[in-house]
C-alpha cells in the first residue's frame, strides 16, 4: 500500500481538475477533512494500518465531484476502486475505504469505527469557529450551481434543522466540537429572529 503516492496523485488531480465553482467541495475541504480525520484518529488511538485507510478515504471521499455533483459519493467510490489498485491497495482495503466513503452520504450512516471517524471529520466544521464562513461557501456553491437556491434566511433555517438533527459519532469529536456546535446553533437562531 503506497499511501504517499496515492495521496499525491489524488491531491494533484483535485487541484488540477475540480471546477472553480466548487467553493465548498474544494481541495481545501478535502484537506480539512484529512486533518480532522488525522486528529480524531490520534485521539481515538487508531492503529497505523487503519489510519492509512482512513486518510486514504478522507482524500478520496469527495473525488466524485470530478464527475458529478449529485451522487458524488458513489462516483468517489468508483474513482477509489479505479485508481487504488495501482498504488498497491488490496481488494479488502479498498472495500473498507469504499464503505467509509459511502457513509459520508447524508444522512450519515456510519457502522464501523473508521466510518464514524470519517463522518465526524467530514462535518467537523459544524463545531468550529469557522462554521459560518464554511457554511456560506456551501450556500454560494448551491446557488451558483443551481443545486438549491436559497435566500440568507432560508439558508439559516436549513442550517438550524441540520444542526439540530446532527450528532457526532465519536467521543473525541463530541468532546472537541459539541459545545461550539451548540453555540453556532444558538447564533443562527438569534440571526433568524432578527430577520423576521
Amino acid at each position: 500500500m503506497n499511501y504517499p503516492d496515492a495521496r499525491d496523485f489524488i491531491v494533484k488531480k483535485l487541484v488540477d481538475e475540480l471546477e472553480p465553482d466548487l467553493t465548498y467541495h474544494s481541495i481545501d475541504h478535502t484537506l480539512d477533512v484529512l486533518n480532522s480525520a488525522m486528529q480524531l484518529a490520534e485521539l481515538e488511538n487508531i492503529e497505523e494500518n487503519d489510519r492509512i485507510l482512513l486518510e486514504t478515504a478522507a482524500l478520496f471521499h469527495d473525488s466524485g465531484m470530478l464527475r458529478t455533483y449529485l451522487g458524488h459519493e458513489d462516483a468517489s467510490v468508483e474513482i477509489a476502486q479505479e485508481y487504488l489498485p495501482g498504488f498497491g491497495y488490496t481488494e479488502e482495503e479498498i472495500k473498507k475505504i469504499s464503505d467509509m466513503i459511502i457513509t459520508t452520504k447524508l444522512p450519515q450512516s456510519a457502522n464501523s469505527y473508521l466510518e464514524r471517524i470519517l463522518c465526524d471529520a467530514d462535518l467537523d466544521y459544524l463545531g468550529r469557529e469557522d462554521f459560518f464562513m464554511i457554511a456560506h461557501r456551501l450556500q454560494y456553491e448551491w446557488n451558483t450551481l443551481n443545486i438549491r437556491e436559497t435566500t440568507l434566511r432560508e439558508w439559516y433555517e436549513l442550517q438550524i434543522i441540520f444542526l439540530e438533527n446532527h450528532h457526532f459519532f465519536t467521543k473525541s469529536a463530541r468532546m472537541l466540537r459539541d459545545e461550539k456546535k451548540a453555540e453556532n446553533l444558538k447564533q443562527i437562531k438569534e440571526l433568524v429572529c432578527f430577520m423576521k
